[in-house]
């Protein structure tokens, strides 16, 4: 039986960023995966992220204020680029706008209000509408490199002692004893952090940390690259707050042409038991939003994926500590921004008791 201080259950970005805080201190820490390196199972695969300030709620931009030290601190320690800054814009109503706006403004994030004019000159691959759509632009947001991210947590994790073990799923655990049991080995752990996205409701069913916690929903979801017609305009990442249906979001993903996607679209599904096809109805309506709001792109797709999002009904995340177990899941599909931060806040509540 291997005996450790913490045993993180699922190696995704939330998970691996746990285990590279953790292993910085001097904790024994082992991180366990279901799947392979690099695997497309889940959540934390597909080469980039937006990273992003602005949210209207205060607490977000808060969070992401204190990610980005530390996305800073992980390329120091890795000697990787992680982080790019490409600017983001946020598209939609006047209330909308005004309140992310209002909380970047309150929270010392630099934006400015841009008119359809001016996306039109500088952007012009994006199209807007000037009667309806009030802009925002953030030059502090960009691009986070998501794989590239997953691949050095795990790494770094590593060379300060942890030990990465993959293709082991969990089989059953206490949550009173700290005991786990996986196809190949048994562990006992002062502290269990659960961090396995779309196989965290099934992993904690029937346990008493289980009651209270919100209803989680898995949904897949997929994403789509398009090519631009001119590889020299600017492209920021970019998200369309829409008055009805999902929102849509994109960015230039370097040698994959520009991801975009609808937001919380997806399916109710199982993630044991999911398909990988695209779903041609929500293809063929982002096809249509491209041909008509994205004119600097060619409206048929060059690369298409799924990927699966654990949301709560108010899409917040769950980050806390019951008995012996800390549970850091439920990202809600827009999570991968705030990795080293939530990291950390997982390893501060494995090394407490509180």
């Amino acid at each position: 039986m291997r005996r450790c201080d913490v045993l993180v259950v699922g190696g995704g970005a939330i998970g691996s960023a746990a285990a590279w805080h953790l292993a910085r201190r001097g904790v024994d820490v082992v991180l366990l995966d279901r799947f392979g390196p690099g695997h497309h199972n889940g959540s934390s695969h597909g080469a980039t992220r937006i990273f992003r300030f602005a949210y209207a709620d205060p607490a977000y931009v808060a969070m992401a204020q204190a990610a980005l030290p530390l996305w800073r601190q992980l390329e120091e320690d890795s000697g990787e680029v992680l982080l790019e800054t490409t600017g983001g814009l946020d598209i939609g109503s006047l209330e909308t706008i005004s309140a992310i706006e209002g909380a970047l403004r309150n929270a010392g994030v630099e934006s400015e209000r841009v008119v359809a004019t001016e996306v039109a000159d500088r952007w012009p691959g994006i199209a807007v509408d000037g009667d309806g759509d009030h802009v925002l632009h953030c030059p502090d947001a960009g691009r986070i490199w998501s794989e590239r991210t997953v691949q050095v947590l795990q790494s770094r994790a590593a060379h300060h002692g942890a030990e990465v073990r993959c293709d082991e799923p969990v089989l059953s655990f206490s949550s009173a004893t700290g005991h786990a049991v996986t196809a190949t080995d048994e562990y006992l752990a002062e502290t269990i952090v659960v961090t396995a996205g779309a196989w965290t409701p099934s992993l904690l069913e029937g346990t008493p940390e289980a009651e209270g916690l919100p209803d989680l929903e898995v949904t897949r979801e997929q994403t789509f690259h398009f090519r631009p017609f001119d590889d020299d305009l600017e492209w920021p990442a970019f998200i369309h707050h829409r008055p009805t249906g999902p929102l849509i979001y994109g960015l230039e993903s370097p040698g994959e042409g520009i991801k975009v996607a609808e937001d919380h679209a997806g399916a109710i599904t199982d993630p044991d038991d999911r398909s990988f096809e695209i779903d041609e109805i929500g293809r063929q309506r982002l096809i249509r939003y491209v041909s008509e709001r994205l004119p600097g792109l060619d409206p048929k797709p060059v690369t298409e994926l799924t990927c699966l999002y654990t949301s709560t009904p108010d899409s917040n995340f769950v980050v806390e500590r019951r008995n012996r177990l800390v549970i850091g899941s439920a990202c809600s599909g827009h999570g991968f921004k705030f990795t080293p931060q939530t990291g950390l806040r997982l390893a501060d509540l494995a090394t407490t008791k509180r």
